[in-house]
């Protein structure tokens, strides 16, 4: 009886589900996009500039530390609530595994491919962008997957400050002491990270395919 009515009460939530799930979506999408415009230059900076390697990555990384909560506490009086301050958040907190994961794909190319390009004649451009991205592009793609993950996760927090997504079900549960809607978001929640996660694997495994 108790299944059949958390079903039906997932039937009857269906419109709102999928309208959040849309607004999750797009907050998730919009930070990633962000911090990958950010983040794939910063790792190309540090592997050619390796003396910034400890500065750049030492400052992602203490972004990370900094409690979710706090991060959209912090950016309230500068931007305001809703959804600035929410993808400024999320794209700070995905800057980390996307500027490691470059830098490591890029210095872990073996020197005999990087110097048979430049004996070809490649420029550094060239070489960059028809050799090295393409050979890192794997490893580069797993960060990217790492921090969409990230992303899902901590979207949900995202309602506290008026910026929709599923956790606007988990909010109004704890308010409602309501159990049902805080599964509904959190259940939909690791749903949508886990489908993001292995559509992003099946296209890391691609590109390996790819490369083989």
């Amino acid at each position: 009886m108790a299944e059949q009515s958390l079903l039906a009460f997932i039937a009857a939530s269906g419109g709102e589900l999928w309208q959040k799930t849309v607004e999750h979506l797009i907050l998730t999408g919009i930070s990633t996009g962000f911090a990958v415009a950010a983040g794939l230059p910063l790792g190309i900076l540090v592997a050619r500039q390796r003396t910034l390697r400890g500065t750049v990555l030492g400052l992602a990384g203490v972004i990370q530390t900094i409690p979710s909560l706090a991060m959209l506490a912090f950016l309230l009086p500068v931007v305001g609530i809703g959804f600035k301050p929410a993808i400024i958040a999320l794209s700070l907190y995905a800057l980390l595994p996307i500027v490691r994961n470059t830098y490591t794909g890029l210095t872990t190319i073996a020197a005999d491919i990087t110097e048979a390009a430049a004996g070809l004649g490649f420029t550094p451009r060239q070489q960059l962008l028809l050799v090295e991205l393409p050979l890192a592009a794997p490893v580069i793609l797993a960060g990217i997957r790492t921090a969409a993950v990230i992303g899902v996760g901590i979207a949900t927090l995202s309602s506290f400050i008026g910026a929709g997504g599923l956790g606007d079900f988990i909010n109004r549960g704890l308010a409602m002491n309501n159990t049902r809607l805080i599964l509904l978001g959190a259940t939909a929640a690791a749903i949508l990270a886990l489908l993001l996660d292995f559509l992003l694997g099946l296209l890391g495994r691609v590109l390996v395919h790819q490369r083989s």
